[in-house]
C-alpha cells in the first residue's frame, strides 16, 4: 500500500468513525488530488474542473456508506471521480482535444488512479498458479521475449507459448463470463 493510500484511507476510516477533522482533512487533500486529475482530462477547462472536483467531493461524502473498507480508498474514489468525468463530458457533447504541441501534458506522471489500476491487474492474476503468473508478468507486463522468460522460468520455448494462451485464455473466459473449454484450464502448470 503506497504512503498516500494509507494517509487516505486512514483518514476515510477516521472520518466514517465520526472524527470530523479527520474527514474535513481528507476533502481537502482529495481535492487537492483530483484537481490535476481533472484538469488532464479536461484540456484547460480550469472551471469546469473545479466544479467536478466540488462534485466528486460531494459524491464521496453521500456515498461514503458504500466503501467497503477492506478494499482501497483511493480506488473507490477515483472510480466515483471518473464516473462524474464521463457525466460531464456527455452533457457536453463533445469529446476533449488538444493541440499537438500540448502532447507532453497529456503523458501523466504516476497517479493514485494507476495504484487502482495495478491493484486490479493483481487481483485478476492471483488467480493463476505462481509459475503462469510470473510467466504472463514476464512476457506481456516486462517485456521480455517468450523464449527468455521460458529460460528463466524452466519452461520449454513451445511450453511457455501452450501455458501463455490457456492462462490468457482462462482469465478472459474468467472475467468475461465465457466458460472455460476443457482441455484449456489454467490450473495446468507446466
Amino acid at each position: 500500500m503506497t504512503d498516500r493510500e494509507a494517509h487516505l484511507k486512514s483518514l476515510m476510516l477516521r472520518g466514517l468513525d465520526g472524527d470530523a477533522s479527520a474527514w474535513r482533512v481528507l476533502l481537502t487533500d482529495m481535492g487537492g488530488h483530483l484537481r490535476p486529475f481533472f484538469k488532464r482530462r479536461l484540456f484547460g477547462g480550469a472551471t469546469d474542473a473545479e466544479d467536478l472536483v466540488q462534485e466528486t467531493l460531494i459524491a464521496i461524502h453521500t456515498k461514503r456508506a458504500t466503501w467497503d473498507r477492506a478494499e482501497p480508498f483511493t480506488a473507490w474514489a477515483f472510480a466515483i471521480a471518473r464516473y462524474k468525468l464521463i457525466d460531464h463530458l456527455r452533457r457536453q457533447g463533445r469529446r476533449p482535444t488538444a493541440p499537438i504541441e500540448d502532447a507532453a501534458e497529456l503523458i501523466a506522471d504516476h497517479t493514485v488512479e494507476d495504484g487502482a489500476t495495478r491493484h486490479d491487474l493483481s487481483r485478476c492474476l492471483s488467480r493463476l498458479p505462481p509459475r503462469q503468473r510470473a510467466l504472463i508478468e514476464d512476457v506481456r507486463l516486462k517485456g521480455l521475449s517468450v523464449a527468455e522468460a521460458a529460460d528463466r522460468h524452466g519452461y520449454s520455448v513451445s511450453a511457455a507459448k501452450v501455458s501463455l494462451h490457456r492462462s490468457l485464455k482462462s482469465l478472459v473466459a474468467r472475467y468475461a463470463g465465457a466458460p472455460l473449454d476443457a482441455g484449456s484450464s489454467a490450473d495446468e502448470d507446466r
